[in-house]
């Protein structure tokens, strides 16, 4: 427990932080959770419905500070990878890297 007055305040604003924090954090799985629910049944468009809300909420929250920028981005990457993708459809079979195939050996050096 805090020691003295500056350390008291500072503990009463890291759990006032961690409150506010903890619902931004929990409305932002909330809202992913149901973007992915409409991945996965197929109807969905990257650029609406609970995708876009999802992709929002998430910018919010990185902007208040509950998120790192890092994962936010990486996160909301992920999303609309998968809203792009169609939940399993083959839509992006298409926009996939072609696999690289074995290189043949190189010839040796003459000396």
């Amino acid at each position: 427990m805090a020691s003295h007055k500056s350390a008291w305040k500072r503990h009463l604003q890291s759990e006032k932080r961690r409150a506010r924090n903890r619902t931004v954090k929990s409305a932002l799985k909330t809202q992913v959770k149901k973007a992915r629910e409409e991945i996965a049944g197929g109807k969905v468009s990257p650029v609406a419905g609970e995708v876009k809300a999802a992709v929002s909420v998430i910018a919010k929250a990185k902007s208040s500070g509950a998120l790192h920028w890092r994962t936010a981005a990486r996160r909301m990457s992920r999303l609309m990878k998968q809203a792009a993708k169609g939940g399993g459809t083959n839509a992006a079979s298409a926009t996939e890297k072609p696999k690289r195939t074995a290189r043949a050996p190189k010839a040796a050096k003459k000396a």
